[in-house]
């Protein structure tokens, strides 16, 4: 069952690479007690991903943190060494927090998985976007047309905000 405005964010535990190596963080670290900005997308340098979803984000930092929000990240079900090598090719970083979920855990979880096998990308999330306060989801845009931000992109984030 796919989660709604008003419920908890379930605990999980994401991969990140910091410039001391990889670490885990759980849900708890990411979104506990601060307002946070998530958008999710099903991979990392796929092209709507890399050249429309991530763009924006990353465009509109300033406006988005200056709206009282405290952390910008973005959720794959990609290995945190290509989430990491997505932030730096779309001059992500220090802005937007890559959280890899690897195995889809959290994605299944919330019940946004995607399963794209027929197209050989395997289990994959859908595209979306929310803002989250203290781990409770405030507000939840999931895209409806593949290869479209129209709904989970920036511009509805800054309306929301």
């Amino acid at each position: 069952m796919t989660i709604s405005v008003g419920e908890k964010l379930p605990e999980a535990k994401f991969k990140i690479v910091t410039d001391d190596g990889p670490i885990e963080m759980t849900t708890e670290q990411v979104f506990g007690g601060k307002k946070v900005v998530l958008f999710a997308v099903p991979g990392a340098f796929t092209p709507t991903c890399h050249l429309n979803h991530m763009p924006g984000f990353v465009e509109h930092y300033d406006t988005i943190k200056a709206r009282g929000v405290d952390e910008i990240v973005v959720i794959a079900v990609n290995d945190m060494w290509v989430m990491n090598a997505w932030a730096e090719a779309a001059k992500a970083k220090g802005k937007i927090l890559p959280l890899a979920d690897g195995s889809a855990e959290f994605t299944k979880a919330i019940g946004l998985e995607n399963d794209l096998a027929l197209a050989g990308m395997g289990m994959r999330s859908q595209r979306y976007s929310m803002i989250v306060e203290d781990g409770v989801v405030k507000q939840l845009n999931i895209e409806e047309k593949p290869g479209t931000t129209e709904i989970s992109g920036v511009a509805r984030i800054l309306e929301q905000l």
